[in-house]
């Protein structure tokens, strides 16, 4: 291959996925790896294109790269925008000042408006690495984030992103900390909410580590890659929408943030709160519902743990002229029957058209955050808004609604059916005493959720049951036989997914 110059190689797409993190390979010996003083870990500074990434560098020895080539990532590809081998401009990354920002917060100084920006912007920049991101997400996590230290990192991570302003009167929205597999309220409680005249511009996330994201979950009913214009159209014509959030540029280091907090099996609340308003804030809520599940294998696993992030998620609020509301619901057990996608799809439907008893938790749990809003906006009194949410659920209005909207992003779709599944039996009789969420969640996911999107777990018990030996706990739905076994084999070492007294 012909020489580039110093400091040029030719981009080699690899076709390796890691994530959202750029990762870059050059040879040892090369001309770029001597002259830059390169070593494995390092980062890079690449530039094409007018494009720059900051990649993390991993050598290698053999003919796998050229002496001339850089090897890339899928991420690293994409985020220089190439189609094709180019010469590809390689220098080592400058030192991140914002690092000392993350290293004084470890040895308990606070952090402050300026210090929070700079290391924001830097994340939204590409230039922290995982191993970076991974020493911000546990600086926040001890010594925790005061509200003053979560206010400040709100405000970066609003500003580093787009930002939605309506014009006149108050904007809702409505947000689940997580942790429940198949708490799918949001497109039932947009609807509600939305058959009233309220404008509920709502922004959902697909799934990080759970069976199924809002977004995901949507997308087998609609269009939900949005732009901002197109968001706007819908809403200004319907009042709502069920839009990806990474579509229309929200709180860009979220998803980082998130992804790493996932990996470490971090809750931070700082972090979370954070997260979650700064979407909020930047699509333009005035008035947020907070659903906070809490149950031994939820996020919130107690009350006193509840009450904590739910003052400071008013401490916070209060600080962007946002009013907050929190809801403590149920985390004793997964909402609805189904667990995925499409499955949970096919819940939201039922609900908004016949209501059947088995998913009257869904349905009421939704009317009671819809009603939240509605007492809000002054529709109606306190403690009267779940019954007034109960009615435009009844009386269709809600399912006119969802059509409304959905038609206005592109119109409707139906989920898909699985093409396996395989029913889990009950090996005595007794009665269901415990369910757990995360194993549960863990099960779908093995089915091959989100991915999958016709995959997860459909639920056949709730929690006081009473079940005979033989009788159908839960079935394992998927696309492929081999994601059955994957998951048939963690249900065997598992047997206590589901308890029974005995």
């Amino acid at each position: 291959m012909k020489p580039l110059g110093l400091n040029a190689l030719m981009a080699r797409r690899l076709g390796l996925l890691t994530h959202d993190e750029a990762v870059a390979f050059i040879r040892s010996d090369s001309d770029v790896s001597k002259s830059e003083g390169l070593s494995s870990h390092g980062r890079l500074k690449l530039q094409c294109n007018g494009a720059t990434v900051y990649a993390s560098l991993y050598q290698v020895t053999s003919d796998l790269i050229d002496y001339n080539e850089i090897g890339l990532s899928e991420y690293a590809w994409a985020k220089l925008g190439l189609i094709g081998p180019q010469p590809v401009t390689v220098s080592s990354a400058p030192p991140l000042q914002s690092m000392t920002h993350v290293r004084a917060k470890m040895f308990g100084e606070e952090l402050g408006t300026q210090s929070a920006a700079e290391i924001v912007q830097d994340i939204v920049a590409g230039r922290f690495s995982d191993i970076q991101l991974s020493s911000f997400v546990a600086a926040c996590a001890s010594p925790v984030l005061t509200p003053a230290e979560t206010i400040a990192v709100t405000k970066a991570m609003v500003e580093t992103g787009t930002r939605l302003v309506w014009p006149g009167g108050n904007i809702y929205d409505k947000h689940c900390i997580g942790g429940l597999p198949g708490n799918r309220t949001t497109p039932i409680v947009v609807a509600i909410v939305t058959s009233f005249g309220l404008m509920m511009p709502k922004t959902s996330s697909r799934a990080i580590t759970s069976p199924a994201g809002t977004a995901d979950t949507m997308e087998t009913l609609t269009n939900v890659a949005l732009d901002m214009a197109a968001m706007r159209r819908v809403v200004e014509m319907t009042g709502g929408c069920f839009v990806w959030g990474d579509s229309v540029g929200f709180s860009p280091a979220d998803t980082s943030v998130i992804r790493i907090e996932r990996a470490l099996n971090l809750d931070v609340d700082g972090l979370l709160v954070a997260s979650v308003l700064s979407k909020k804030i930047a699509a333009g809520a005035t008035h947020v519902v907070i659903d906070m599940p809490v149950g031994p294998t939820a996020k919130m696993r107690n009350q006193a743990s509840a009450a904590r992030l739910s003052d400071l998620f008013g401490l916070v609020a209060a600080a962007f002229d946002v009013e907050v509301r929190t809801v403590i619901t149920d985390g004793r057990q997964p909402v609805g029957r189904g667990i995925g996608p499409a499955l949970e799809a096919e819940d939201v439907l039922a609900v908004l058209d016949t209501q059947p008893p088995e998913l009257s938790d869904l349905a009421e749990r939704s009317c009671v955050l819809a009603g939240a809003v509605l007492e809000m906006a002054g529709l109606c009194a306190q403690g009267a808004g779940a019954g007034l949410a109960d009615e435009a659920l009844r009386d269709g209005r809600a399912r006119k609604k969802f059509d409304e909207i959905c038609d206005a992003q592109g119109g409707a779709r139906t989920p898909p059916p699985a093409r396996f599944s395989r029913p889990i039996r009950a090996v005595r009789s007794g009665r269901v005493t415990s369910m757990d969420n995360r194993m549960i969640a863990r099960i779908a996911k093995l089915a091959g959720a989100p991915e999958d999107v016709s995959a997860g777990v459909r639920l056949a018990v709730r929690l006081g049951d009473s079940v005979r030996q033989g009788d159908i706990l839960f079935t394992l739905v998927s696309g492929t036989h081999g994601k059955i076994a994957y998951a048939m084999d963690y249900v065997a070492e598992n047997p206590f997914v589901v308890e029974l007294s005995r």
